[in-house]
């Protein structure tokens, strides 16, 4: 019966300090009350520790915050102090628009090379053309010389060829968006936003600096047609360039024989070979600017194509028949021939415009025509309409029959 009284005992029995708590809590420490009944006083102790829990919780969450707070406001002053370190992706391509196709490279010349090997045929020929704001917004020229490609025969393909060189920002940004081979030519203190009238000063700065990158290229042992905007492609050229020429162009009125160096070119096309000679020819071509100061570069070139420099490097040049190669100087008249039809001769945005969307109508309206009706001529060119050389004459340089008498009448 002894068992009956030690119980009472034991559950009487008073916990010792709690260095001794091993023995006088054999099933688990105090602080582990699973094993034992539920108590008033349990309750209590747990309510205590979820307060602290909460309490320890929030604490933490503020500092989070504040710590977060701190870095945000401590960033905002690093970026107003030092403005570029912090630049977004965004803001960077604005300042740096070629940033957009290409890695970053210490020599733009890179950045050049890789464009034209990515755009060049199996040969290391490109189509090149230059574009600035003024003529790249929607519905306008830019639109009108692609346009022609997609319509022309054999020339969509050519497009894959074909990079945009683009004076200033807003021009480079149109090309991402209708082109995938650009290329931002920017000029140093000098704006090509605006339309470039016919031999104003920027016209002119615009012209040589298109010489002067064009040599450049040719450096870069790239071969190139070089065609101005206001061109437009209905047929693939390539069959009809010589093979032995080194550099041959356009013409605004053509003679009749391609060596003949008395037809007056027209820098807006021209199929150049990448070699030595036609390295030199540009070299002397640009510098040449500063001996006829006040000249754009189809004028000088008249006068240099005489020069006995020509011969003496062995330059082959070679006129395009306007009956391929024409313009609203000198009309293609048979359609069935024509490669490319040039808005020259005319003054001022507009009037290219209003033109040039006639001479897409007036291809569009031939290549409806079947076979047999295409071989009769039946449909001739509309235009000139708004284009006309007696608008040019008083921007122009002085005709060169002035120029030849007076070159004659300082020999006398």
């Amino acid at each position: 019966m002894a068992f009956p009284r030690a119980l009472p005992r034991f559950h009487r029995r008073r916990c010792p300090p709690p260095t001794a708590a091993s023995a006088c809590y054999p099933f688990g420490s105090p602080r582990d009350s699973s094993h034992l009944p539920p108590s008033p006083t349990g309750g209590m102790s747990r309510l205590k520790v979820s307060k602290l829990n909460r309490r320890a919780a929030f604490l933490f969450t503020l500092l989070t915050l504040s710590v977060l707070m701190l870095y945000t406001v401590t960033d905002h002053i690093s970026s107003l102090r030092f403005p570029y370190a912090s630049i977004s992706s965004s803001t960077f391509v604005r300042f740096f628009p070629s940033y957009l196709n290409y890695s970053p490279s210490p020599d733009p010349m890179q950045h050049l090379e890789e464009i034209l090997r990515n755009a060049s045929m199996g040969n290391n020929t490109v189509i090149l053309t230059t574009l600035n704001d003024a003529w790249a917004s929607a519905n306008s020229v830019v639109d009108l010389f692609l346009k022609s490609f997609m319509l022309g025969e054999g020339t969509h393909r050519l497009l894959d060829h074909l990079v945009i060189i683009a004076l200033d920002e807003k021009a480079y940004n149109r090309c991402q968006v209708i082109h995938k081979h650009c290329f931002s030519l920017v000029t140093e203190d000098v704006d090509f936003q605006e339309e470039a009238y016919f031999m104003t000063a920027n016209y002119l700065k615009m012209m040589w600096r298109r010489i002067d990158f064009l040599h450049s290229v040719l450096e870069l042992g790239y071969s190139f047609v070089f065609t101005d905007v206001d061109i437009m492609w209905f047929r693939d050229p390539f069959p009809r360039f010589f093979p032995d020429a080194d550099f041959q162009i356009a013409c605004d009125h053509f003679l009749g024989s391609p060596d003949d160096l008395n037809n007056i070119p027209n820098g807006g096309f021209n199929y150049v070979k990448s070699n030595n000679r036609t390295i030199a020819f540009y070299k002397f071509w640009y510098e040449s600017h500063e001996t006829y100061p006040g000249y754009h570069d189809q004028d000088v070139l008249n006068k240099i194509k005489f020069d006995p420099f020509i011969s003496d490097i062995g330059l082959k040049i070679r006129f395009l028949d306007t009956a391929y190669f024409g313009g609203l100087c000198e009309r293609s008249k048979d359609l069935n021939l024509v490669c490319t039809m040039h808005a020259n001769c005319c003054y001022g945005m507009d009037s290219k415009l209003h033109d040039l969307k006639i001479m897409l109508q007036d291809w569009r309206a031939f290549m409806s025509l079947p076979p047999d009706l295409k071989k009769e001529s039946v449909i001739s060119w509309r235009v000139p309409q708004n284009c006309s050389l007696d608008s040019l004459r008083h921007f122009d340089s002085p005709p060169f029959e002035i120029v030849d008498q007076e070159e004659q009448e300082e020999e006398n």
